[in-house]
């Protein structure tokens, strides 16, 4: 299957690196070609380096690895038609660093960059899914040393499949379906605590578990 990652950076390069191990074809995409941080990853993977437009032309699915303050103008430049009818997983938050540290949500109550990203590519089949956990534990949920959860929003019930299946392939044994893009909201609202965490416990190596009542 082809990928596009759009954004270089720990994310991305996190994404593309463990597409690339499962014998994806993956293109990273960058404002510019020859960005050195793309064009670097791909000649240690076998990957491509490309603009964004070009990445998201060619691929089948895309993935939305930017910064949230950034990405509706990354997907802009991506360009709606190639966008359309693919699979775009968002796994960018709102965060909003203008204050300093810790930052806060520039996006909140009956709103998420989730929504806002389909109703910006309204042809998109936008699948929010990952944006809860540090990237290094997206790719590898076996970082931690019980099964942990992840969750998935979208209105396109067949790209949700999509992406539950993708989701596994990295060793996530059961996905949690949220619901339509809404429910991102939920999703985008635990980072303020979750950066809160990192600082109490001085490691991103965690994630959340849910125990049921039986």
């Amino acid at each position: 299957m082809r990928h596009a990652v759009l954004g270089t950076g720990m994310v991305g390069k996190a994404i593309a690196s463990k597409l690339r191990s499962l014998d994806h074809d993956v293109t990273m995409g960058s404002r510019t070609a020859d960005n050195a941080a793309a064009t670097a990853w791909a000649a240690e993977t076998g990957g491509r380096a490309a603009t964004f437009a070009d990445a998201a032309a060619w691929a089948e699915v895309v993935w939305n690895c930017t910064s949230g303050g950034a990405s509706l103008e990354a997907l802009a430049l991506a360009g709606a038609d190639n966008l359309a009818g693919k699979i775009l997983i968002d796994l960018a938050n709102p965060l909003d660093f203008s204050q300093g540290f810790p930052p806060i949500l520039s996006i909140t109550g009956r709103d998420s960059l989730g929504e806002q990203i389909q109703r910006r590519f309204p042809q998109a089949r936008v699948v929010k899914t990952l944006n809860t956990m540090n990237c290094l534990l997206m790719v590898d949920p076996g970082r931690v040393p019980e099964a942990t959860e992840v969750f998935v929003s979208g209105d396109d019930a067949q790209a949700k499949a999509a992406v539950v299946e993708i989701l596994r392939s990295f060793g996530w044994a059961a996905p949690i379906d949220l619901g339509d893009i809404s429910t991102s909201r939920g999703t985008e609202a635990w980072l303020p605590l979750w950066v809160r965490l990192y600082g109490a416990l001085g490691t991103p190596d965690f994630n959340m578990k849910l125990v049921r009542a039986t």
